[in-house]
């Protein structure tokens, strides 16, 4: 029975974070589709605050052993090159 709820715990801590780093994306790209371009140092300050408050996120949760080191960093991963792509193709408008 405590296996299971640290299992349930861990599953809740990674959607929690999947589920942030999806928010980031979506803000990300509203903020290059209605209100700045890419080069912006709005557009920049705003994708540095949330990858970094992420990336702590991610730390604390690795650090009470919620999520695994490596899904961590994957999940973070995931996020820039979803990131890259959005900027890439932003710069082709």
């Amino acid at each position: 029975m405590v296996s299971e709820i640290i299992v349930d715990h861990r599953e809740k801590a990674y959607e929690l974070l999947k589920a942030d780093a999806e928010k980031i994306l979506r803000l990300i790209q509203v903020q290059m589709d209605n209100l700045t371009m890419p080069q912006c140092p709005l557009y920049e300050e705003v994708l540095d605050t949330q990858m970094f408050g992420l990336s702590r996120e991610i730390d604390f949760a690795v650090r009470l052993g919620l999520v695994n080191e490596e899904d961590g960093k994957e999940l973070l991963g995931s996020l820039e090159s979803k990131l890259t792509i959005l900027h890439e193709a932003s710069m082709r408008k």
